[in-house]
């Protein structure tokens, strides 16, 4: 299954050819890790399945059609003792895990939320994947009773946040010592996937995450922590905010009564903007931080000509467009031949009569046939559909304004979200502080053009939107108490009685000679 896997990553998803000879290893010292090739496991296994517990049913009897087979002292079948302990030691959830592990270690763009849509959709070999191993190795034989379909045939599907806690503990038991996730690689497709211009955001983003390294873009086993591709995308959020200034000052509601022009002192206020945002508890309005503008953040900002407007144009009109439906839904087709495919691999009709299958046939040719006759759907709102119709074409009157406002607080109540109005006066650019209200939830307030870059960067990233709203308030606390420490460590004045010996004489030497 792994082969078959990995085959597929590289033949049809364009991966490296590498991960094809890294998965071998990768496999057997997995294999090892587990001891189930070492020649007491049988025999332990079975040892442990005749021990009682208290208050166990009594002996157990075989059925006659496995009469012939060994069974322990309690009459149960010793293959399918030692093939429930291979299954809870390694799950067939597992290949998808050592797949993903390769493709990390080979630094490609493959993300978790990747693999696992490929699965669902039939594209990587998985669900049907015993249709396959059962061409080479066949049903079963005498020595392996147990069909191919039962051994290597999931029941269930694995979340992105399990995938990825797999694959750093099964890199943690075989000793791998994992590089962070291909920064640069991952964040160059989600600008492609959001259709922004990678040039001045990429530049920026490296530097970032250059100064910052955080942790979060190394793989670990902990299921509940933010995954890496979030905190890729919560780096690139705010390398777009510092260079078109999405920082709560109101440049979506701007581009509602000015959908065809930019003034000349937003392009200079983008120059000079600062990233802002953090997040405190009991509080329900963002308040502007008391700290002067950062000095180390403004270094890393080049002179851009990234339009706010324009982008959060670009991010609406993708939000729009990206489609979280798989590709099995499209119609009923594809769905029906995704079915025969996937979810019933393996499994013929069983017609009673050749009347029953000749009447599904006509079916399904009246189906075909007909068809195109039958057109379901809504008619597009002019109010609202940014898609259809462009900013320039609409009437920008104050209906049509309120409109798209009030439809973008039911998004945002939708997604535990609380519409701010823009700040009007702003004394100093520093940091912003979002908060939250408990209430049945957590009540996030932010502002509108802030939203409207999260959700469409949290689509890409295939994560509910608040999540990347915490891993983006993470990274930025983050810069923050990095710049204030640098700071502080700048400023700070060493006493000579703080050094030792060798090092007060060699400072004093070092004072002599800059004076000199």
């Amino acid at each position: 299954m792994i082969q078959l896997q990995c085959q597929t990553l590289v033949e049809k998803f364009k991966a490296s050819p590498l991960i094809v000879g890294l998965v071998g290893p990768v496999w057997l010292r997995f294999l090892a890790s587990t001891r189930i090739m070492a020649d007491e496991w049988a025999d332990q296994v079975v040892h442990e399945s005749e021990v009682q517990t208290q208050g166990e049913a009594e002996e157990f009897q075989p059925s006659y059609k496995y009469r012939v087979e060994p069974v322990n002292i309690l009459g149960r079948r010793v293959v399918m003792i030692w093939y429930k302990s291979l299954r809870s030691t390694i799950p067939i959830s597992y290949s998808l895990a050592i797949s993903f592990l390769v493709c990390h270690v080979a630094r490609e763009a493959i993300t978790p939320s990747d693999i696992l849509t490929w699965t669902l959709e039939g594209k990587l070999p998985y669900f049907s994947a015993f249709c396959e191993i059962e061409k080479h190795i066949g049903s079963h034989s005498k020595a392996c009773p147990i069909s191919v379909s039962r051994m290597f045939r999931p029941v269930q599907a694995v979340s992105s946040q399990k995938l990825e806690s797999m694959a750093a503990d099964i890199a943690l038991k075989i000793g791998l010592e994992l590089p962070p996730v291909n920064f640069h690689a991952l964040a160059s497709r989600y600008c492609r996937q959001l259709s922004l211009p990678p040039g001045e955001i990429l530049s920026l983003a490296c530097r970032i995450y250059e100064w910052s390294t955080p942790t979060e873009l190394y793989l670990s086993v902990n299921e509940l922590r933010i995954p890496t591709r979030v905190c890729v995308m919560s780096i690139l959020i705010v390398a777009v905010r510092i260079l078109s200034d999405i920082n709560g000052y109101g440049v979506w509601e701007s581009s509602l009564s000015n959908p065809t022009t930019t003034s000349q002192d937003e392009k200079n206020k983008e120059v000079e903007s600062q990233f802002d945002c953090d997040m405190t508890d009991n509080a329900a309005e963002p308040s502007s931080s008391n700290n002067s503008e950062s000095h180390f953040t403004k270094s890393l900002i080049p002179d851009s000509g990234l339009n706010g407007i324009e982008l959060l144009r670009i991010l609406e009109t993708k939000y729009s467009e990206l489609n979280d439906e798989y590709a099995y839904c499209r119609d009923l087709s594809s769905y029906l031949q995704y079915c025969k495919d996937v979810v019933f691999s393996g499994l013929q009709p069983s017609f009673e009569d050749l009347e029953e299958e000749k009447l599904l046939e006509e079916f399904w040719d009246l189906y075909q046939n007909n068809k195109g006759h039958v057109e379901l759907g809504t008619q597009d709102d002019p109010l609202c559909n940014d898609k259809s119709s462009g900013h320039a074409s609409r009437p920008t009157t104050d209906s049509n304004i309120d409109a798209r406002i009030r439809r973008l607080k039911l998004d945002m109540e939708e997604h535990k979200f609380r519409y701010v109005p823009p700040q009007d006066l702003v004394k100093r650019k520093g940091y912003v502080h979002y908060t939250r209200k408990k209430k049945e939830v957590f009540i996030y307030a932010v502002h509108a053009d802030y939203y409207i870059l999260l959700r469409s960067c949290a689509k890409v990233a295939q994560v509910e939107t608040r999540i990347m709203h915490q891993a983006t308030l993470n990274l930025e606390r983050r810069l923050e108490w990095l710049e204030n420490r640098i700071i502080y460590s700048i400023n700070l004045k060493q006493n000579l009685d703080d050094y030792c010996d060798f090092c007060r004489d060699d400072h004093k030497q070092n004072d002599d000679d800059s004076k000199e």
